[in-house]
């Protein structure tokens, strides 16, 4: 009896899987979480930094929420999302550190060109926290800060390979130029 019903709902999840597997857009209602890490962008990516021996700097790790709120916007095809954004970076040199923390909204056009491909672009804003601290000559620790509003805009596709989960990269301007990671569809 045990093996039947356990079966019965493998079958069931394998079906519910291909099903959703099918699902080419992002749709009314539907949220996605993803998890990125970005290289490149505004902060600490100029070649100078890179010269420098000891120079180190953590890719950029992003986590993202996004509702669709507007589907079917112009066709069957096509959708608009917004959500928000948290991202860390950090870097560092033999006298320095250096620490940024976003906190965002972002906004997406998104349109299905072919099946479980979900394209989009879009424009984010935030307040950026930034932190420095370094050493002086009497090694004695100085901190201080520089915050502030930030923009950027990014172009990017997320592909479902299993049912709601997703991969995805992003190409931009502001916070990262390349981002990648995984998403998922909820």
């Amino acid at each position: 009896m045990r093996k039947k019903v356990f079966l019965t709902v493998l079958i069931c999840l394998i079906a519910a899987l291909q099903t959703s597997a099918q699902e080419s857009s992002f749709e009314q209602n539907d949220n996605v979480l993803s998890l990125g890490i970005g290289f490149g962008g505004t902060l600490y990516s100029s070649r100078s930094y890179i010269l420098y021996a000891g120079y180190d700097r953590l890719p950029t790790i992003s986590f993202s929420y996004e509702r669709c709120i507007v589907g079917e916007l112009f066709n069957e095809q096509s959708a608009l999302g917004v959500g928000g954004i948290v991202g860390y970076n950090y870097a560092s040199y033999s006298t320095w550190t250096s620490t940024d923390i976003l906190v965002g909204v972002r906004g997406a056009f998104h349109y299905a060109f072919v099946d479980n491909l979900d394209t989009y672009v879009g424009v984010l804003t935030g307040y950026n926290v930034h932190s420095w601290k370094w050493k002086n000559s009497s090694t004695s620790t100085l901190i201080s800060g520089s915050s502030g509003f930030t923009y950027g805009y990014f172009a990017g596709a997320r592909y479902y390979f299993a049912g709601p989960l997703a991969a995805f990269a992003e190409l931009g301007y502001g916070y990262t130029f390349v981002n990648a990671g995984i998403s998922l569809k909820f």
